[in-house]
């Protein structure tokens, strides 16, 4: 299971131009899953990206973990995209729908998550807080 995690100031997810979901500060998570993944992995990653430290303290320094700030989830299988092999990324790797959207959707509701719609075609529209983009695994 693969996140990365953005740290927003806002975030919105539309369908078909219809407005789905929205947060202001907090975290932008684009999660992918891939074959291997459980309900275990879903839990230890969502835990992990509710204690990530990287908005500022009192000093400025990132140090602070998510607290009462929000949190969008979105899927992403092409965080799966295999491009080691010519210049079209290859896809094998992530999750089929019937064993990702529950997971997915296990993760988003561990950390009281805004979501997309699974499988539709969205437009995520974010505004970064900082440079604060990291790559998660588990």
């Amino acid at each position: 299971m693969r996140a990365l995690v953005q740290r927003v100031s806002r975030a919105a997810v539309r369908v078909d131009g219809v407005l789905v979901s929205e947060i202001g500060p907090g975290l932008l998570v684009l999660l992918g899953i891939t074959h291997d993944d459980d309900e275990g992995k879903a839990d230890k990653l969502a835990d992990k990206v509710r204690a990530l430290r990287v908005f500022p303290d009192a000093e400025g320094r990132m140090n602070e973990p998510l607290a009462e700030r929000e949190v969008l989830a979105v899927s992403q299988f092409t965080l799966y995209g295999d491009t080691r092999k010519g210049n079209r990324p290859s896809y094998v790797a992530a999750a089929r729908p019937e064993l990702a959207e529950p997971l997915y959707e296990r993760f988003r509701r561990r950390l009281d998550a805004e979501g997309g719609v699974f499988g539709a075609q969205m437009d995520v529209e974010l505004v970064n807080d900082g440079p604060v983009t990291v790559l998660m695994e588990v």
